[in-house]
This record gives C-alpha cells, structure tokens and sequence, in this order.
C-alpha cells in the first residue's frame, strides 16, 4: 500500500482514479489545485503524485519545480492533455518523473504509477525488474560521484538528491561518455518520446545537470553542447 495524491480539477478523472487506485490497496488522496496540492505535500509524506498540468492558480509544472526547489522528491506521475514533445521534456524539466497524456488507460497509469513505486524502493532493497539489475549502480568522476541506487550526486561541498528522470539522464550519459549524443537520440533512448520533432527544450534540462556537476555552469567542462547536434559527456576533460 502506497500514499498517493491525486492533483486534478476535472471532478469525473479525479473520482475514477480515486475509486480505482483504493481498490489497489493505496491510500489516496485528492484535490484541485495547485497551492492545496504544495500545501497537502509540505504537511504529510506522500508516496507519488499524479499530477495534472492544467489546473487553477499554479499550474502542474509550477508545482512540480517548487517541490523539487524545496527539496521534496516524491515520484510525480505528470498527467495532462498536452502531449506535443516540448511540453513532454518541459514536464521531465519541472521535475516530473514520467508522463501520461489524456485520454489515457487506466491500466497503463496503474502500471506507471507501479514502476515509480518500485523504482523508489530500489534502495531500500527491493529487487530489480526488467534487467535493471545489470545498470551501473555508481560513477565516480573527478571528485564527484553519482548514487544511482540512493539518487544522490556527490560533489565538493554538497550532496543533490536526483529525481528519477534527472538520474535516468546522467546514467545514458555515463553509459555513452565521450560519444556525441544527439537530442533525438535522448528524447527516443531517456524520454522515450518518438516523433520527428528535433526539440530544443532539452537544452533547458540540461542546464539543471550542469549546475550540479559543473564548477562552471555558463563554461561547461564536463557535460558539453555540440552545436547543432546534441551533447557530451566528458568525465576526464582537462
């Protein structure tokens, strides 16, 4: 049983999940808005939040960066009807952990919402599915390192804690070090959003990272943009 809270101002998606997810076994919560959601998050531990965009007063991508900016890292299921690709990353952005467009089916959120579940109980020794087992658990660079287990990155002076998507990133790019990686291939391989569509809204995801690993955030060192195509990560650059 996980605590969930369900942000969404459409009265009959919120009902539906409400019903749905309590005959899961969770125990859930609702409400309509943004400030109540941030209010309900600040006062209680939530296990995930299915979050929807469009909503009164603050939207789901204000809610989703302020909680990252108060350090909350509840997993947050971002639910919407915008599905173009810029509003896909600009959500991974704010700091959702995944994306499902409306209509959607309920399966597919409930198996969604699963994954993020067990994905957060990965550190406290929950067994891996899916071949997760076999990702690299920790990279260490130039005095830093990345927990991928503990989603945290170490570096001179500080500790970040990851969000799900952000350390997702990090491993594609540690995985790939050295080779240019263009932002199709980060949106299809990371985001797994597929269209033709060559976003640039990446590049604002990007710039959270370097300011995590990089001395230098405007003269990056070790995560560089490749103009035109993409970018790369460089662990060893002088």
């Amino acid at each position: 049983m996980a605590r969930i809270l369900i942000v969404e101002d459409e009265s009959n998606i919120a009902r539906g999940l409400l019903f749905n997810l309590k005959a899961e076994g969770h125990e859930v919560s609702v409400t309509g808005d943004g400030e109540s959601a941030l209010d309900s998050l600040r006062r209680e531990p939530f296990d995930a939040v299915v979050l929807d965009v469009m909503l009164p007063g603050k939207d789901g991508f204000e809610v989703a960066s302020t909680l990252r900016a108060e350090g909350n890292y509840v997993p947050v299921l971002m639910l919407t009807a915008r599905s173009r690709s810029e509003d896909v990353v600009n959500g991974f952005a704010a700091g959702a952990d995944d994306y499902l467009p409306k209509p959607f089916d309920l399966s597919v959120l409930l198996a969604r919402l699963n994954a993020l579940l067990r994905r957060m109980s990965w550190p406290h020794g929950a067994e891996k599915n899916d071949g997760a087992a076999d990702e690299l658990d920790e990279f260490a660079f130039d005095g830093r390192r990345i927990d991928f287990d503990s989603l945290e990155l170490h570096a001179p002076g500080r500790t970040v804690r990851l969000t799900l998507m952000e350390a997702d990133l990090l491993r594609y790019l540690t995985r790939n070090r050295e080779r240019i990686v263009s932002r199709k291939e980060l949106l299809e391989q990371v985001w797994h959003v597929r269209e033709d569509t060559d976003t640039r809204a990446i590049d604002n995801f990007v710039v959270r990272l370097r300011r995590y690993i990089e001395n230098d955030p405007a003269s990056p060192k070790y995560l560089q943009t490749v103009r035109g195509v993409g970018y790369r990560f460089m662990p060893n650059a002088e």
